[in-house]
């Protein structure tokens, strides 16, 4: 009984700490900044004059 609840009162306190470790973003004074965004860049996808997908810089490819 008493490993259960030990287990458990670790456990809570593993999930509440976690947002605490997460620090917002700052910049170099200290003040606190909007975080920048980790979103990928999507390729650029080309299409040729007949429509159908051609790889970007062949004579004719257009970017979409």
């Amino acid at each position: 009984m008493r490993k259960l609840l030990f287990a458990a009162a670790s456990m809570g306190l593993l999930v509440t700490a976690s947002p605490s470790i997460a620090a917002p973003c700052k910049d170099a004074k200290g003040r606190f900044t909007k975080c920048p965004s980790t979103a990928p860049v999507k390729a650029t996808r080309c299409k040729a004059a007949n429509g159908k997908f051609a790889k970007c810089g062949t004579p004719g490819a257009k970017p979409i």
